[in-house]
């Protein structure tokens, strides 16, 4: 019976970890109403008699984004700003051109999972495990060319948390002797990488 429970425990664990997603929905659709007074987790709802075609569609996921940055890369969203008919639905998706040698900084999505499609070209993706491990877990296939990819999120407006721009550019600035500790490093070469952003 312990063994039993154990399993079960184990069992229990695993499905609450892979069913993080945004609530169900309790009606067919919910257009968003960014103008709307009431405050929920996402946006209130615009009276689904005045829901019209243009509320679920979107132009331009096949345009290709400017990579001419810093980064060579550009992501395209498609979240509830841009379909305001994915409100309470828990799914975006977005589109990333990245130009050769460009890449995705390392960030996180705190409101969702993500799966990502490589159209064209090719990638070297991964992701890190958490404390105390940091495991890097990648897989390479990286090319010369200019890459295509699709992420899909299990959330309307997952979010994204850019790991350099949260702790180097973040307002108020995070104090440069925690940082040079954090860091391991000097407040100089900190003031230098925060005058980055």
């Amino acid at each position: 019976m312990a063994s039993y429970l154990l399993s079960l425990g184990f069992f229990i664990a695993i499905c609450s970890i892979a069913l993080a997603s945004d609530p169900s929905p309790l009606q067919d659709f919910c257009v968003a109403d960014p103008t709307g007074p009431v405050l929920v987790n996402g946006f209130a709802c615009k009276d689904p008699k005045m829901a019209q075609a243009s509320d679920f569609f979107f132009s331009g996921l096949h345009m290709p984004g400017n990579t001419s940055n810093p980064v060579g890369s550009k992501v395209s969203p498609v979240n509830v700003a841009q379909i305001p008919g994915l409100n309470t639905l828990g799914i975006s998706l977005a589109r990333i051109d990245f130009a050769p040698w460009g890449i995705n900084p390392s960030h996180t999505h705190p409101r969702a999972t993500e799966i990502l499609t490589v159209i064209e070209g090719s990638l070297e993706v991964g992701f890190i495990t958490s404390n105390p491990d940091n495991r890097l877990i990648t897989k390479r296939n990286t090319g010369h060319g200019n890459a295509v990819a699709i992420a899909a999120l299990s959330s309307q407006n997952p979010g994204v948390i850019t790991i350099a721009n949260a702790v180097f550019g973040s307002k108020p600035a995070i104090a440069n002797d925690l940082l040079a500790k954090s860091f391991q490093t000097d407040t100089k070469t900190i003031d230098w990488i925060q005058s980055k952003f």
